[in-house]
């Protein structure tokens, strides 16, 4: 009989850091985890895997990639190469997304249990002698998004309806949990596409924001351009709140942390922009 692949023989790979992050906690410290796009200032849209991480890809047990167009380079290296017994988790297909969705799913609090319980569910086929441990750590790591969860309700209830506007998308599924009315998808999408967004739509959220017909503008540091750096200069200058969002996990915080800093600061400029 083959030996039982305990976590720290059971090499698992995180396209995105927020998921590598979730892994380890689920998986324990002394887990074998490779977390791939971890960089918080890359552009994660620009991102070229190399003949290393091919390799990688190949002998890995477990890969957890997100979907939906988001991480092609993960699919086309999972096409080419890999054993017959290794397993991929694809958070999109865990939430039932189809093409076109939102693809920035760690920002979506659906998918964070979901992917926590898919992640213990294939360490515990792999090694069943860990069962009590593993649950014990799924136990904690749901147990601590409660704080996360408590404070998504609590804006929903406060700010549902509230209009803001972003120059991109990362933070939808978010502001959809959180029943914001969110304006400027088209330039959004642009932004996330790396195309010039609509001279239309850009001069409309420049006029909403002057106006301060929006509560907030949600910026991505990490996806830029002209278009988006003007509506930013254009925030600051009417005074409208500017909330920094990001697509990648800061390095030294767990993903709960990242997220609730995140909603804080959202709350906390909203609550100015009220005033």
């Amino acid at each position: 009989m083959a030996p039982v692949a305990h976590a720290d023989d059971f090499s698992i790979i995180a396209a995105e850091a927020a998921y590598g992050d979730i892994a380890l906690q689920i998986a324990g410290p002394q887990a074998d985890l490779t977390q791939i796009m971890r960089d918080p200032n890359a552009n994660p849209h620009r991102f070229i895997a190399d003949p290393a991480l091919a390799k990688q890809v190949a002998s890995a047990d477990l890969v957890i990639q997100n979907g939906l167009g988001y991480d092609p380079w993960m699919t086309t290296l999972l096409a080419g190469s890999g054993d017959a017994d290794r397993r991929v988790i694809t958070v999109a297909s865990l939430l039932h997304r189809k093409p076109g969705d939102n693809p920035h799913l760690w920002y979506d609090p659906a998918a964070v249990a979901l992917l926590a319980q898919a992640i213990a569910d294939e360490l515990k086929t792999h090694d069943p002698d860990d069962d009590k441990a593993l649950r014990n750590r799924l136990r904690l790591f749901l147990a601590s998004l409660k704080p996360l969860q408590a404070k998504v309700s609590a804006m929903r209830s406060k700010w549902t309806g509230t209009p803001v506007a972003a120059t991109e998308p990362v933070f939808g599924p978010m502001a959809d949990a959180l029943g914001l009315s969110m304006h400027g998808a088209s330039f959004q999408a642009a932004v996330m596409a790396g195309t010039p967004p609509n001279a239309a739509d850009a001069a409309t959220l420049e006029t909403e924001l002057r106006q301060h017909q929006v509560r907030a503008l949600i910026y991505n540091p990490q996806v830029t351009d002209a278009a988006s750096q003007h509506l930013l200069d254009v925030a600051r200058t009417a005074g409208i709140p500017v909330v920094t969002v990001r697509e990648t996990r800061p390095r030294g915080k767990t993903y709960q942390d990242w997220m609730m800093g995140t909603l804080s600061a959202l709350d906390h400029a909203l609550s100015s922009g009220a005033s």
